[in-house]
């Protein structure tokens, strides 16, 4: 095996000191060495293919530049791009995230935490799973920086960036109830996370007291969705007060509830007015042009960097709870 290159080996070709040889490679534009002695030191690092060691560097700074990004369900499009987007922001920084994906299991959100943290990574960016509370509240304790994205606990006093999810439900619902709708009917997660109970609230308001009643609400099982889903429209469809409309709560709630619409042969918007909270890809290629909540995903993505890299390089920062605003995206479906 060939020996890899050490600052020793750049130093002896170059003619200079290992310590002028690290200073120019840790400093780049900012060493002080002179141009001419720092190229020379930077174009026999590139010929002889030198790596600096990671370990013996984050030693040194107390930091390693890497920051754990804990999402919910990285199959789930909404998730991949906010990873995506906290990728490419924390990049401009200098970080590189180490992903991970809970499955909304709280066993599996509390195994990456502690994988990241013996990674020493230098904080976190969570999507917190139902049951995590202790979790989030270890990190405090040990001043992990840490940020809170889409969701959060409001028992517990964090960073958090997550939309006003109750004013975009909200504003859904009453949308189908301008357009003419009587009965709506929402499928929903069932879970005691804030940012879906919030969702909830906003469409039972905006029915009110004199519409609303719990048959219109059927909630399913992140385990079991595929079961749930056809159970919950059933709910919804048929028996003596079918709906007009229905509200989906999530993207993934959307395309499998459309799907069983279809198969049930109710057409969108003729037979049933629709409108999903989140977006997906595959909402392009159905038939109707749908109406749905988007969510600022790149404010809510870089937002969530910024927070955490301010509290990573001031610990005694001030806390950020951060919301923002979702928008009501029209197409046919809500009619």
């Amino acid at each position: 095996m060939k020996k890899k290159t050490s600052l020793k080996d750049i130093a002896k070709e170059a003619g200079v000191s290992i310590a002028t040889v690290s200073y120019v490679l840790s400093k780049q534009e900012n060493s002080g060495v002179s141009q001419e002695v720092s190229d020379r030191i930077k174009e026999i690092a590139k010929r002889l293919n030198y790596r600096p060691n990671q370990i013996a560097k984050s030693l040194q700074s107390g930091k390693s530049q890497t920051v754990g990004l804990i999402v919910a369900d990285i199959s789930n499009p909404f998730f991949a791009q906010i990873a995506r987007i906290v990728e490419d922001e924390a990049k401009k920084y200098g970080y590189t995230v180490i992903f991970g994906s809970s499955d909304e299991k709280a066993t599996k959100s509390h195994d990456l935490i502690k994988f990241l943290l013996n990674r020493q990574v230098d904080g976190f960016i969570i999507t917190p799973t139902e049951g995590s509370e202790s979790q989030i509240e270890l990190l405090k304790e040990q001043n992990v920086p840490f940020v809170l994205i889409d969701r959060y606990f409001p028992s517990i006093e964090t960073n958090y960036v997550a939309i006003d999810n109750y004013k975009a439900a909200f504003d859904a619902t009453k949308k189908l109830l301008e357009n003419g709708n009587k009965r709506i009917g929402m499928v929903a997660y069932s879970t005691e996370l804030n940012h879906m109970k919030e969702r909830i609230q906003g469409h039972k308001d905006a029915l009110g007291k004199g519409i609303y009643d719990e048959s219109l609400l059927q909630e399913v099982t992140f385990e079991r969705i595929v079961e749930n889903i056809p159970k919950a429209i059933n709910n919804l469809v048929k028996g003596n007060e079918p709906v007009d409309a229905i509200f989906f709560a999530t993207n993934t709630l959307g395309v499998i509830g459309l799907k069983y619409l279809d198969k049930l042969k109710l057409q969108v918007p003729d037979d049933i007015a629709v409108i999903v909270f989140d977006e997906s890809e595959v909402f392009h290629f159905f038939y109707c042009p749908l109406t749905y909540v988007k969510q600022p995903l790149s404010d809510l993505a870089k937002k969530a960097v910024t927070v955490l890299l301010n509290h990573i390089k001031n610990p005694n920062a001030k806390l950020d709870k951060v919301k923002l605003n979702a928008q009501l995206v029209i197409g046919n479906s809500s009619n």
